[in-house]
């Protein structure tokens, strides 16, 4: 099985040195940047935009992995892919027209996610598995970072790693991830985990990544 991916999540970072923290956590070796984007109307919490990420992308490059926690995110895919996202996600619980966003990022030439809240059943995947580069579990209630990773998501992503079978799909998940807890996730079918208090929490990113990875295997 191969190692998992670490994505730190810029949340938790030091936002008068984004610049900086990036280009740390790519030296510490992640393997994706998380950019948590919220608009206060979806989430209770207001984040960054595409300017952001735009200058972001000068320094590191590491796939962009655009988390749209954003309802509309439609109007706004072409301003994230062109701001240098690699990735981008969106709600099944956000827009109405899931199939035809994801077309809209597969035509920008970007990969597609899906991402599902916690009391959103696994099942609402089965129309569109097959139109999708990633699946995002959150694994907290979106909004804000630093929250406890609710237990009963372990079945949940067992179950969503049992229906992407042997696709080419990514299973992700987000929310309360720390070396205590990452190798059940890990084995319950998780490819790629983000960590935003575990990675940023001390000054030696080297350490808290190199931590999570220990822990995982």
């Amino acid at each position: 099985m191969p190692e998992v991916k670490i994505a730190p999540s810029i949340l938790s970072a030091d936002f008068a040195r984004l610049g900086e923290e990036i280009a740390a956590i790519d030296a510490a070796g992640c393997d994706y940047i998380h950019v948590d984007v919220m608009d206060g109307h979806f989430v209770p919490n207001l984040t960054i935009g595409p300017p952001v990420i735009s200058a972001l992308r000068r320094h590191t490059d590491k796939p962009l992995d655009v988390h749209l926690m954003i309802d509309p995110a439609a109007p706004y895919l072409g301003e994230y892919a062109a701001a240098g996202a690699d990735i981008i996600t969106v709600h099944v619980e956000a827009d109405t027209h899931l199939h035809r966003n994801l077309e809209v990022i597969k035509g920008l030439g970007k990969k597609a996610g899906v991402s599902l809240n916690p009391s959103t059943p696994a099942q609402v995947l089965e129309p569109i598995i097959d139109d999708i580069d990633l699946v995002l579990v959150m694994s907290v209630n979106p909004g804000y970072g630093g929250q406890s990773f609710i237990p009963s998501m372990i079945a949940k992503i067992r179950q969503v790693r049992d229906m992407i079978g042997s696709r080419n799909i990514e299973l992700e998940v987000d929310g309360g991830v720390k070396p205590e807890n990452i190798a059940s996730i890990v084995d319950a079918g998780a490819d790629v985990v983000v960590a935003g208090s575990a990675v940023f929490k001390g000054n030696d990113y080297n350490a808290t990544i190199g931590a999570l990875r220990a822990a995982a295997a």
